[in-house]
Order: structure tokens, then C-alpha cells, then sequence
């Protein structure tokens, strides 16, 4: 059965689609290919507009079998994503009922999103890529999956002041670090496009933009922080990621339990 999805399919198939599925779409489809232009990843309306993002959609996030279906949407995708183009990335929208969107707030989408990642890790079936750390407070260090790394970047409904992380349903856009081999500090390209896309996010938001959103690689840079940003300045102060533990020189997988509510909504 397919799970991933272009967008050439997505709209053939669109009155076909769940009602969910075909809101989550014309919200993502508005809001990064927006007529004004002025969504702020100049590298994400590329990657929409030359049909090179793929598309999953997965159910409520809080849900164990939704983790499994996760798990094998990141895992065909990556057998694949080398063929998707440049600018590819793995959009998931995910099914976020009407008691989360009215209840959640952002640090209880931000357990959450933690708690996805480290049941997803526990799923994985390939070992650690080698010369990626496992250690998240190393500079060096991206999540992985199937033996690829990625950049995750996570969008919530409770966002309200920083809109560039605000969406209608719970999202996740899964960004293979191949495709930043262009885009980075030690290319003109990569430094254009960095100082385009900081200042967009500076006119998209109504606050300043994170302390936290830096160049992957710098000493002082660390991935997780960014995968989900607090809708002010605020930053954690340790990463909630388990996937691997030291025990008698050995590694073995963590597994954290699902609950049905995470955060403040938790018994």
C-alpha cells in the first residue's frame, strides 16, 4: 500500500481523500505557495512548486499504530527520496482531533513531538549511521532513520506568534540532510539563502526569530533545539531524545510508553 505521495497524486485523487486529509492539504498548499510570496523557506516553495516534497498522512499522533505507520512512511520514503529532486522533503500531516487543538498548548505539543521521535527511533531496523554521533549535545549530531540523518522541523495549531511554526494540524516536515549539502555556511548559495529566508522569518512572525536557529556543524549549534521551537525564546534545557542508552558497554533501544495525553494532560 502506498504511503508517501506527490503532489501531482494527492491532487488527481483529492474528492477521493478524507475530509482531514483534503484540509491539511489546502492549508499546506496556501500556505507555502502563498501569492505574496512570502512564506519564509524559499527552499520549501521550490521543493512544492517543482512537485519534489512527498506527502504522508498518518493518524492521531497520540496513537501507537499511528507511530508504525510513521515508521513505514519514513522508511519508503528514504529508500526513494534521492530520486524526488533537489528540494525534497517529507511532509507528515497528521490527524489532530478537535480535543487536542482545543485542549493542547505548545509545550504539550512539544512532549508530544518528543514522544513520537523516540517511539519512531525504537522502530527503526538499521543500526546508527556511522560518523553521525548519538549523543545529542554533540554539534554533529541529526536524528536518523533507516540510516539516513534528517532535520525535523515541527509546526503545531497552538503557534500563534511565531506563524512560521504554526499550522492547522499537528506537522512534521522530514528534511534529508543531503539535500543541505548546497545550503550551508560554506557556500555563497547556502549564505544568500540564509540571510533571504532570516529575514523573511523576521516579517512572517510577530516575534523575533529563535536564539536557537543556527548552521548545523557550528560548535555552538545544536539540532534538536530547532526541531521544535518554543513560540517565544525559550529553549530546553536537555534533550528529551532516548533512542539509545549506554549499558555494560553495549547499546540497546529505550522505549517510552504512549499516553494518550502527553504534558499537562497527563495522569
Amino acid at each position: 500500500m502506498e504511503v508517501v505521495f506527490d503532489r501531482e497524486w494527492i491532487e488527481e485523487q483529492f474528492d477521493t481523500l478524507p475530509l482531514w486529509q483534503r484540509s491539511a492539504y489546502t492549508d499546506f498548499a496556501a500556505t507555502i505557495a502563498d501569492e505574496a510570496n512570502t512564506f519564509p523557506c524559499i527552499p520549501a516553495r521550490m521543493g512544492f512548486l517543482s512537485n519534489h516534497l512527498r506527502y504522508s498522512f498518518v493518524g492521531d499522533p497520540r496513537e501507537e499504530q499511528s507511530i508504525k505507520m510513521l515508521a513505514q512512511c519514513l522508511k519508503d520514503y528514504t529508500k526513494a527520496s534521492r530520486t524526488f529532486g533537489k528540494y525534497t522533503t517529507l511532509t507528515v500531516f497528521f490527524h489532530t482531533p478537535h480535543d487536542m487543538q482545543d485542549s493542547f498548548e505548545v509545550a504539550d505539543y512539544q512532549q508530544l513531538f518528543w514522544s513520537i521521535l523516540n517511539n519512531l527511533t525504537n522502530l527503526d531496523e538499521m543500526n546508527w549511521p556511522e560518523g553521525i554521533p548519538m549523543e545529542p549535545t554533540h554539534h554533529e549530531w541529526e536524528f536518523c532513520f533507516h540510516g539516513e540523518p534528517y532535520f525535523i522541523s515541527c509546526a503545531t495549531p497552538a503557534h500563534k506568534l511565531r506563524k512560521s511554526r504554526h499550522f492547522s494540524t499537528l506537522l512534521m516536515a522530514i528534511q534529508p540532510r543531503w539535500i543541505f549539502d548546497d545550503i550551508n555556511d560554506t557556500t555563497a548559495f547556502g549564505r544568500k539563502i540564509k540571510k533571504l529566508i532570516r529575514q523573511r522569518i523576521a516579517d512572517y512572525d510577530t516575534v523575533p526569530g529563535h536564539p536557537d536557529l543556527k548552521w548545523y556543524g557550528q560548535e555552538d549549534s545544536y539540532e534538536w533545539k530547532q526541531y521544535f521551537l518554543s513560540d517565544d525564546n525559550h529553549s530546553p534545557s536537555k534533550c528529551p531524545f532516548l533512542r539509545m542508552s549506554q549499558e555494560n558497554g553495549s547499546l540497546r533501544n529505550v522505549f517510552l510508553p504512549f499516553h494518550n495525553n502527553p504534558g499537562r494532560h497527563t495522569d
